[in-house]
């Protein structure tokens, strides 16, 4: 507990929710033999030529202060790269680099929230939305999707109900983390049909859009848009391309916000490394290849995860259109949390508890599938045995 007199801060970074993925993640950190499908990521590390464009970069000194929006090349690239996925053409102008989707989601709040805003928030979400909005001051007002037989589904009119006076914004991750539901281009159109009725702000968080295996790509925003409407794209390097550990992301905007958006970054990162840019570059211009197969690898592991869960007496489960996660519940297990813990201890699998995840991820638990199809096997076997012993110890 932090002494206020010794140590007086900022009601908004004391209030700062803590991770209940991080916590669960320190309890079970290098466990022998546990199979570790916590975080989201998979455990490919990043491909060997976006490595050596960084490994180039390097040699050739590139270590200097650059461009805070980021270097030309690279915003050309990830504009040609969303024009080529999408089928509209996204000009570089409305790019910024970032320090990964994280700093592209606190730069997007920044702008928008604050203290005595409301951001709705449809759950259960990423924990991160949640965090960056409070640590900005502003309210993060949750609305609970539903989950049933044809898995989780967002009410709109629920969504409609939650805006008030205070809201600025509404927050889509679709596909999304951690339900894997993803918004027909109905909903979108519905989505965008409310923000542009109240004013409303777009954060658009459509990482996963790749990793949907209903067709190509999912719908997008960018699929009804136009250039009147307040939309931000948050973005980021760390899925499609395996590399969450570079700390690499975008934020898409319009290009009127381009003095605000490269003083955020001037006052947040002052800019990302040069080197790491060029890695971006190769990852854009040569990727495509290994998404392909990160998608075909996730595709195959949801379908062998849920075919043996499936099977399985106690478990509640829907087949996840999008994303790399299944999140699932477990009959007659309400705490969650504490039943993440168990099956560290006794099924040496890790998956994070779905109270991390706000309203709704109660009686869940989320576990990321873009894993070695064996370990996908073996944690769901092993959560198989795990679950049936205790439902026949409590029966």
């Amino acid at each position: 507990m932090i002494s206020a007199d010794l140590f007086p801060l900022r009601p908004e970074a004391l209030a700062a929710p803590s991770s209940g993925i991080v916590e669960v993640f320190d309890y079970g950190r290098n466990k022998p033999g546990l199979l570790p499908l916590w975080v989201g990521e998979g455990d490919r590390p990043t491909p060997s030529f976006i490595a050596e464009a960084a490994q180039k970069s390097l040699a050739e000194g590139e270590t200097f202060y650059t461009h805070q929006a980021g270097i030309p090349p690279l915003r050309e690239a990830i504009a040609a790269y969303l024009s080529r996925m999408s089928g509209h053409n996204v000009g570089s102008e409305r790019i910024f680099v970032t320090n990964g989707g994280m700093h592209a989601l606190q730069i997007a709040v920044r702008m928008i929230a604050g203290s005595g805003d409301e951001v709705i928030v449809p759950t259960p979400a990423w924990p991160n939305f949640r965090g960056a909005l409070e640590v900005a001051g502003a309210t993060t007002r949750e609305v609970p999707m539903r989950f049933g037989n044809a898995g989780w589904q967002l009410d709109i009119d629920d969504l409609a109900r939650a805006i008030t006076p205070a809201t600025r914004a509404l927050c889509i991750n679709s596909p999304a983390n951690p339900t894997g539901w993803t918004a027909t281009l109905d909903e979108l159109r519905a989505m965008l049909a409310l923000a542009r009725q109240h004013g409303l702000w777009i954060i658009a968080d459509e990482i996963y859009g790749q990793f949907y295996f209903e067709g190509d790509r999912a719908p997008s925003f960018r699929d009804l848009m136009t250039p009147e409407d307040r939309i931000l794209f948050v973005q980021t390097f760390s899925k499609n391309w395996a590399m969450t550990g570079w700390r690499m992301g975008w934020l898409e905007a319009p290009a009127a916000l381009a003095p605000v958006i490269v003083n955020l970054i001037q006052y947040s990162s002052s800019g990302t490394p040069v080197f790491a840019q060029r890695a971006g570059i190769a990852a854009l211009e040569g990727g495509d290849a290994f998404i392909a197969e990160q998608v075909s690898q996730a595709r195959a592991n949801r379908d062998q995860l849920v075919a043996i869960l499936s099977a399985v007496p106690g478990f509640r489960l829907a087949r996840p259109p999008g994303a790399f996660y299944l999140f699932f519940g477990v009959e007659g297990a309400a705490d969650t949390r504490a039943l993440a813990f168990d099956l560290v201890d006794h099924a040496g699998v890790g998956l994070a508890p779905g109270t991390a995840f706000g309203a709704g991820g109660d009686g869940f638990l989320r576990l990321c599938y873009l894993r070695r199809s064996e370990d996908v096997a073996e944690a769901a076997h092993r959560l198989a045995a795990r679950i049936a012993a205790r439902a026949t110890a409590h029966a």
